[in-house]
């Protein structure tokens, strides 16, 4: 394996991470007067306890910003690095979600920077893997087990497809998801966990 190639993805991986890292809730919500995220709702920088705070247009930035940040690295890093540049930046920017540098490496589930990552690494897996989401999200309404169901899936889907590199991404990137997703499973397990639309 040439040096330079070890260079450009670790340079990818460094760029993604970083990207990753920044915490667009927090930014946000800060920015509008909303308080500190982190000592609102679940504590979590997600757009989802955005939503909390009672600002949707706070929540649907987040949103798209926290998925965006995956989609750039990707496409910044292939453009310049090529298909496995593109895979290593998307991942650590995905990682940077959940372990951010600037927050003491306490962050997020990933959730949306993971769908982003995809749509931007292959636009079927991503659209595949956004509607096993919500297909899973209307029929229990529980966000928590339709993301659970999208990672889960998507490196079966991604296998189908022939992306053998993409699916080794995807199924670190699950891994990482149910981990950060444990209280959630338990109350899964339990029946206590909440629904859509419906407080905890």
């Amino acid at each position: 394996m040439p040096m330079s190639e070890v260079l450009v993805w670790a340079l990818a991986a460094i760029f993604g991470y970083l990207l990753g890292s920044v915490p667009f809730g927090i930014v946000i919500t800060r920015a509008l007067g909303l308080g500190d995220l982190r000592t609102i709702g679940s504590g979590n920088i997600g757009a989802t306890n955005v939503l909390r705070t009672g600002h949707k247009g706070a929540a649907l930035a987040t949103l798209l910003l926290d998925s965006g940040k995956g989609a750039i690295a990707v496409l910044i890093a292939r453009y310049f690095g090529g298909e496995v540049a593109g895979i290593v930046a998307g991942t650590a920017a995905f990682v940077g979600h959940l372990f951010p540098v600037w927050l003491g490496f306490r962050g997020g589930k990933g959730v949306a920077t993971f769908l982003g990552t995809l749509l931007a690494l292959h636009l079927p897996l991503g659209l595949a893997a956004c509607a096993a989401w919500a297909l899973t999200a209307a029929v229990s309404r529980i966000s928590s087990l339709s993301a659970l169901a999208a990672a889960g899936l998507s490196p079966v889907i991604a296998l189908m497809m022939a992306r053998p590199g993409i699916a080794l991404a995807c199924l670190g990137m699950a891994v990482l998801i149910a981990v950060r997703h444990r209280t959630n499973i338990a109350r899964l397990r339990a029946g206590t966990e909440p629904r859509i639309g419906r407080k905890g």
